[in-house]
């Protein structure tokens, strides 16, 4: 309450209602050691309805985790660590970013998922290394939102016997009782998911609590939803139980009258050595940990080569020339190259991804056999389906990245990005290194329509910050791009493939090498060119030939490929200088998509031949042409700008 009102802003009613529930879990069941936030078999406890998030922050200061009363006072202010939704990376004990509803929750699925497939993977029988819970807490918003019912639908399947989940069941939203809008039956919709379900919990008895608690830890091969019955703004005389507590501090006046009835005696932001010395976590925290790194050891003995990759995988570190395959299949194909959809070329990536990095899981939304996800030498463990479920897959893998032990993919079509946009905007929030494979990236899709012939989704993506995106051309290039994918450390990166074969383009080894930076000259038809061509994709090869007419005719062009806007803005002035010339003013960008993020490079005085409009049902070769994407319209632009 505290904090809400010195921020005059916030969230006090979540808190207020779960803070019994939450003292029992952190203080007696929760596994974890305030002094190593990042010890590898801890619990994972995410907060999935992040407005509540002083109800974490408090928990962590009180358990002993570097988060100080000043921290505490300094809610949601600016730079501070205890921001309004809890972040990733900026508060100690923060495990993923939470906020928008529901993400959370499918998050933690995540999470779960791979403590179970590493334990399939590394325990022992008599020592099973990998074996802490994944608990999530939600509220009445999280399970509205429609990523709930496909993560929680998922988690049955997949029997995450390890994940808890905390339903804040108080009845009131943001509009107020929910009654109105939302009347379904929660727990035998979790029971039809195949999940365990304890009902009707008081969430103020400290004993049902406990009891509750203890019945979730049991062992089950079914996930478990506990249900809590609790008020919200519990403690408040005239708030509790009602929307005006959800989203606003309760005020001077109903906090002095709260203290009273709940019989708190403190000043603001004073908490008793007595509170402190029951709340620390840190003894026991250390005492568990020291207990499992003694097993640690027994099994590095044992296993000696299974304990160091386990370590490898857990600290997210590659293994030595982990990329050998990937450049040697580039290689060849530079050499011999071959024309090939660029989702195909994507999949002999991944197949050789694979070979270097053990670790590399990946995953598509029923399109499998389109995406091209799945590599020949793929089983079970290391590919799955996530059925028709777009935004949860996304989110899940940000839980899996999060988590640690697994290098993620998941595949959709571009279209369907759109369905998954905000968990690809948490993971370059939170600067993970997830990896989204998009197909059918352009109106080229054809006869499906213009519902699924992708416009704007590449200058959505490219306008998110933190989030690298590559087109490629050909294989070579969709080598170089998987290979900048895995190898990313800070940001997440979306590789988007082409349904229809694309031209291999032919490279010196010092051109090739270039491809790493993001854009690079793929073809010079004189040593000082009168206009540039800037393309993506499919579209290279129409530049190229573009530029071949135009040189016959006596113009000479400049080709430009740019896989990669945002990694060729990382390059030097020099090198960026190098590939576009500032002298040379007449540009054309040509990319089958919407222009917006081509500005940049043509200027004013440039042109584009992009696609504006949504498409048309019709082969995709046709639709191409109707749209005039096409050597002629390129042609047509650079003499229009030379002009």
């Amino acid at each position: 309450m505290d904090a809400v009102q010195k921020a005059k802003s916030g969230h006090p009613g979540a808190p207020m209602g779960l803070a019994d529930i939450m003292q029992m879990l952190w203080r007696r069941y929760l596994k974890h050691n305030p002094s190593d936030s990042n010890w590898v078999d801890r619990d994972r406890f995410v907060l999935s309805n992040g407005h509540g998030s002083m109800l974490l922050y408090s928990a962590l200061h009180l358990s002993g985790y570097p988060l100080s009363m000043d921290d505490l006072k300094d809610f949601r202010q600016l730079h501070s660590k205890t921001a309004g939704h809890p972040e990733f990376s900026e508060c100690p004990g923060v495990e993923t970013t939470t906020g928008p509803l529901g993400q959370g929750f499918a998050t933690a699925v995540g999470m779960a998922l791979a403590e179970k497939k590493l334990a399939a993977e590394f325990n022992l029988p008599e020592n099973p290394i990998v074996d802490h819970r994944t608990w999530v807490m939600v509220g009445d918003g999280c399970l509205m939102e429609g990523i709930s019912h496909e993560a929680a639908s998922l988690a049955g399947t997949l029997q995450l016997g390890k994940l808890i989940c905390l339903y804040d069941d108080n009845g009131i939203s943001i509009d107020g009782d929910v009654t109105g809008w939302y009347s379904e039956d929660v727990p035998v919709r979790f029971e039809s998911y195949g999940w365990r379900v304890l009902r009707d919990v008081d969430g103020h008895n400290p004993q049902a609590i406990q009891h509750a608690l203890s019945q979730a830890t049991l062992a089950s091969d079914r996930p478990t939803l506990v249900c809590f019955k609790t008020t919200i703004g519990f403690g408040s005389p005239n708030k509790a139980g009602t929307a005006a507590v959800h989203g606003a501090a309760l005020g001077d006046d109903e906090i002095e009258l709260t203290r009273d009835q709940l019989g708190w005696s403190m000043p603001p932001f004073e908490i008793s050595d007595d509170i402190y010395a029951a709340w620390n976590g840190a003894a026991r925290g250390q005492q568990a940990q020291q207990k499992w790194q003694e097993r640690f050891a027994a099994y590095a003995e044992a296993e000696p080569a299974k304990a160091a990759e386990l370590v490898r995988r857990l600290q997210k570190t590659l293994p030595e020339q982990w990329d050998a395959p990937l450049l040697t299949l580039a290689q060849a194909e530079q050499d011999q190259p071959t024309d090939l959809e660029t989702r195909k070329a994507s999949q002999r990536c991944i197949g050789a991804v694979a070979e270097g990095v053990p670790e590399l899981f990946g995953g598509s939304a029923d399109l499998t056999g389109s995406n091209n996800t799945r590599w020949s030498e793929a089983d079970d463990s290391q590919h799955m389906s996530y059925g028709v479920r777009e935004f949860a897959m996304t989110a899940i893998t940000n839980g899996i990245q999060l988590h640690g032990g697994y290098k993620p993919f998941s595949g959709t079509f571009l279209i369907f990005m759109d369905y998954a946009r905000n968990a690809v905007r948490l993971a370059a929030l939170m600067r993970i290194p997830n990896i989204f494979v998009y197909t059918h990236d352009s109106v080229a899709v054809g006869e499906d329509g213009p519902t699924h012939q992708p416009v704007e989704q590449l200058a959505s993506l490219r306008a998110t910050p933190n989030l690298s995106t590559w087109r490629p051309c050909d294989t070579v290039e969709s080598a170089y791009a998987w290979r900048a994918a895995v190898a990313s450390e800070k940001n997440p990166t979306a590789l988007v493939f082409t349904r229809q074969k694309t031209e291999a383009q032919k490279r010196s080894a010092t051109v090739m090498a270039n491809i790493q930076r993001g854009g690079y000259v793929l073809v010079e038809t004189a040593e000082t060119p009168e206009a540039i061509i800037i393309a993506t994709g499919s579209e290279v090869a129409l530049a190229v030939q573009a530029a071949a007419d135009l040189a016959s005719a006596g113009v000479h062009v400049r080709v430009v490929s740019m896989p990669c806007v945002e990694q060729y803005l990382q390059q030097d002035g020099e090198y960026q200088e190098s590939v576009l010339p500032s002298a040379v003013r007449a540009r054309v960008a040509v990319e089958a998509a919407h222009s917006a993020s081509w500005y940049r490079f043509v200027g004013l005085d440039g042109a584009i031949v992009g696609i504006d409009c949504y498409g048309l049902s019709g082969p995709g070769d046709q639709v191409l042409e109707a749209l005039g994407v096409t050597v002629a319209a390129v042609t047509a632009a650079v003499r229009r700008v030379l002009s």
